[in-house]
């Protein structure tokens, strides 16, 4: 009888564990992180300064690739992409630095990142986000996103 009990407990266990083996498998992969964008993970290491010194040759790095387009292969189609897809992003934010600290936009790029759903984005992705975000009027972040959420983009000033 005893034995009988043994085998009992041991197949019952199996057939315990056997059940709950989908339930552990799927609670494990909702609980893996994602990978993360290598810049994203570059941009968090550097200090204030570092930030300003990467910022701005990516402004450079993009400006001097569009001009590079533009000669080697004029206004044609993957000039026109790259302008709509990097470059006018970058000249406005050029064209703000008249009036906007780079330390501003920096604080724009680290909200952004300090956001899990946003970690493994692209940092063109990141500079959008900053030049819309410095552009929105409001005095807070939430002020700033109801009004990009709702189609109220007033300039500063305006």
């Amino acid at each position: 009888m005893n034995n009988k009990i043994k085998i009992s407990i041991i197949t019952c266990t199996c057939f315990i564990s056997l059940l709950l083996y989908p339930a552990t498998l799927a609670l494990a992969q909702e609980t893996e992180e994602t990978e993360r964008n290598l810049i994203a993970v570059y941009w968090t290491t550097l200090d204030q300064k570092e930030k300003e010194i990467y910022l701005f040759s990516y402004l450079t790095q993009v400006y001097e690739t569009y001009d590079a387009l533009k000669k080697q292969v004029g206004y044609s189609e993957i000039t026109q992409w790259y302008y709509d897809n990097k470059a006018e992003t970058v000249f406005g934010i050029f064209d703000q630095l008249d009036k906007t600290d780079i330390l501003e936009f920096i604080g724009w790029v680290d909200e952004y990142y300090s956001h899990k759903e946003f970690q493994n984005n692209s940092f063109m992705d990141a500079l959008v986000f900053a030049f819309r975000f410095q552009q929105a009027s409001g005095e807070t972040i939430w002020e700033k996103y109801e009004n990009l959420k709702f189609g109220k983009i007033k300039f500063e000033g305006e």
